[in-house]
């Protein structure tokens, strides 16, 4: 994967200078340590950060077809490029690459707008139609890759990450009121919402084209299809058969590289089946996982059953309260958003642990949870649906605590006051958000923290109006459980899981993470898979467990959910924690126009008295929010500039591997050319 950054400029306007793509390139340079590339012309310019992969020597973007007249800056990867080059080429086209990049200019060319269909990869890009004067901005089905643009007066930037925008120069960042507030409520906000003001985000499986106008003309290039006929009378042997095929295939697919892939395994079911697969495919595998020196988050054991019955060559990073603390500022830099968890923060170390061991693309397992029916959220939601239908049962809540095993102990979970939070709304199973709110009114508890001007820009209502319209059509018609993953997936796993937890943490370190189970087959094939085969009772992910139980251990394939989290209130204020005192201090957070200044040091008083153990989730959510909240607005205010500064000295240290001049400012007899 890559960084692409570029600006359009409207009708009229003059060309994009090189220097402001050398600015805003240089903000991604994490994403694409092995190069950078410049084209411009009258209306575009385009700028990409490499991150080797395929095709190491010749793969330098932006790339081109034959002709000249279609360029591309692209993030990501074609995992099924073999396959169109070939047919490409049989069409009689010419490729001077043997990159997966040079593929979608091809099947543009060839195919236009119906190309984004034909993909089977993880991407976000850029390309320009010189000829027919469109730009296009393309992201993958479900969101993996990031891409954010902006209009700025006569002019349209686009990029990875946001902090390229502002590096350019045109843009000063400033915050979304209703962005801050729906990331106080489901930790993220979705597309094309962005907590900054002005940034959109493109939402997943969308093209958007703009011509000269620079106004938007979106097209929805996929939509889910839960209801897909053919698997409902699947027996579990047959499903499990059908799982491991499409499995196979897309692990297969992303073990395609021109270097060595690793893998995740944290000791759980998911990561544990993908790379049972790949060891048995590439042979060697190099692997990596978390360890935490606190024991309710540590899955070592696990994890070194599974290296062990593998027999892969493992390396592990050890996590504690001050590797938390001392990542963090780091990693609200790259996420560029508020955090109401520190979880991303391990994930961070573990690609540097990646990293340095010189691998710089992993397998992992994200997907399988809000596919197959993996998280707590989805039996809550069958439970409480059970117990709406007798509401003065206490069998039935009680079966509550035994899907919450990892939050304080058996006697807390068995108190009238622990069912009552789940009470909330009991009999209103008729909502299309029964299976969130819940949730979603927990996290909400954070937004009486923001200043008061900021919580009128959203709340559950909004909310809830604006996933509705973002939802696929006909989703009130599809059962709960698969209506709840869709949710789901929207709300949390694109925005936050895939960002947060992926993307961002991963290419912090110029790592690649690539996710088997969101291939498209597989998304398709489970979303249509016959409930039974997926949650049945309170027994989740059935046909994995089956496929995994032909792979592994028992004591791996039948062992409960442990949901990854990482240490929040003891780390960051425990008797050994200081760091963030000065930027937390009452008198700070009474300046800070972002924050309700009392409420905020009301929260950090109580977590300093009772050094850290705080006595809620909504109120280390709070902690968390806080802090992060304060780092952001500080990187992305009176500190931007400076870090702006030091990116792009160092860019300019190096020459680019490409540099296109066809601009006017570049005399029309001999545009100027430079490839590495």
């Amino acid at each position: 994967m890559c960084g692409i950054a570029g600006v359009m400029a409207g009708r009229g306007s003059s060309p994009v200078e090189f220097e402001e793509l050398r600015r805003m390139i240089a903000m991604l340079a994490h994403r694409g340590p092995d190069g950078h590339g410049l084209y411009r012309d009258d209306r575009v310019g385009l700028a990409h950060a490499r991150l080797s992969i395929v095709d190491l020597v010749g793969g330098f973007q932006p790339i081109r077809n034959e002709t000249g007249t279609l360029w591309l800056t692209f993030n990501g990867e074609i995992f099924n490029y073999v396959e169109l080059r070939r047919h490409l080429l049989s069409l009689g086209h010419r490729f001077y690459t043997t990159s997966d990049s040079e593929v979608i200019v091809h099947c543009y060319q060839r195919y236009g707008a119906r190309a984004w269909e034909m993909f089977n990869g993880q991407f976000a890009f850029a390309l320009w139609d010189a000829a027919e004067g469109k730009l296009w901005l393309v992201r993958d089905r479900l969101g993996i890759l990031p891409l954010y643009y902006a209009r700025v007066g006569d002019h349209l930037l686009f990029a990875s990450e946001a902090k390229a925008l502002f590096g350019g120069g045109r843009l000063t960042a400033s915050f979304d009121a209703a962005g801050l507030a729906e990331t106080f409520t489901t930790w993220a906000v979705a597309a094309p919402r962005t907590v900054f003001a002005g940034v959109q985000q493109l939402p997943p499986a969308t093209a958007l084209c703009f011509d000269d106008t620079l106004e938007g003309r979106q097209q929805r290039y996929w939509q889910p299809a839960p209801q897909a006929g053919g698997l409902a009378d699947l027996s579990p042997a047959e499903a499990t058969d059908r799982l491991q095929a499409r499995l196979e295939a897309a692990v297969a697919l992303r073990l395609r590289a021109d270097v060595p892939v690793g893998a995740y395994i944290s000791g759980g079911l998911d990561s544990s089946v993908l790379g049972s697969l790949a060891k048995e495919r590439a042979g060697v595998m190099e692997t990596f996982g978390i360890r935490f020196e606190d024991r309710r988050f540590d899955e070592t054991a696990e994890q070194r059953l599974v290296v062990g019955h593998l027999g892969t060559r493992h390396h592990e990073i050890l996590c504690g309260g001050a590797d938390i603390r001392q990542a963090l500022a780091d990693v609200v830099w790259h996420c560029e958003t508020p955090l109401m968890r520190t979880s991303p923060v391990p994930l961070f170390l573990l690609s540097g642990l990646v990293r340095a061991n010189g691998i710089k693309t992993v397998l992992t397992g994200e997907g399988a949870d809000e596919l197959l029916a993996g998280y707590t959220i989805f039996k809550e939601d069958q439970i409480r649906r059970f117990w709406a239908r007798q509401p003065e049962s206490y069998r039935r809540p009680a079966l509550l605590a035994r899907i919450h095993h990892y939050v304080g102990d058996a006697e807390a979970r068995s108190t009238p006051f622990w069912q009552s939070f789940f009470r909330r709304g009991l009999s209103d199973t008729g909502h299309p958000f029964y299976s969130h709110l819940i949730r979603w009114s927990n996290t909400a508890w954070t937004m009486r923290l923001l200043a008061p001007e900021l919580r009128t820009g959203g709340n559950l209502d909004t909310l809830m109006a604006a996933t509705a319209a973002a939802m696929p059509a006909a989703w009130h018609d599809w059962d709960p459980l698969t209506r709840a993953q869709w949710i789901e997936i929207h709300s949390f796993m694109s925005s936050y899981l895939l960002s947060c937890q992926g993307d961002r943490v991963a290419m912090a370190h110029g790592v690649e993470a690539r996710y088997p189970f969101l291939d498209p087959e597989m998304v398709d094939f489970c979303l249509a898979l016959p409930k039974r085969h997926k949650l049945l009772g309170l027994r989740d992910k059935l046909v994995l467990r089956r496929l995994a139980a032909r792979r592994l251990p028992a004591a791996i394939w039948g062992r409960r959910k442990q949901p990854f989290r990482a240490p929040i209130g003891p780390a960051l204020f425990g008797p050994e924690a200081g760091e963030f005192r000065d930027l937390l201090a009452a008198g700070e957070l009474a300046g800070d126009p972002l924050l309700d200044g009392a409420a905020a040091a009301q929260l950090v008083s109580k977590a300093q008295r009772s050094a850290g153990h705080l006595s809620g989730e909504r109120e280390e959510m709070g902690l968390v929010g806080i802090l992060t909240l304060r780092l952001l607005a500080g990187f992305f205010g009176a500190g931007f500039g400076d870090r702006a500064r030091q990116a792009y000295d160092r860019l300019a240290r190096t020459a680019p591997h490409v540099l296109i001049d066809r601009s006017s400012a570049a005399g029309a007899a001999s545009p100027r050319t430079a490839h590495r």
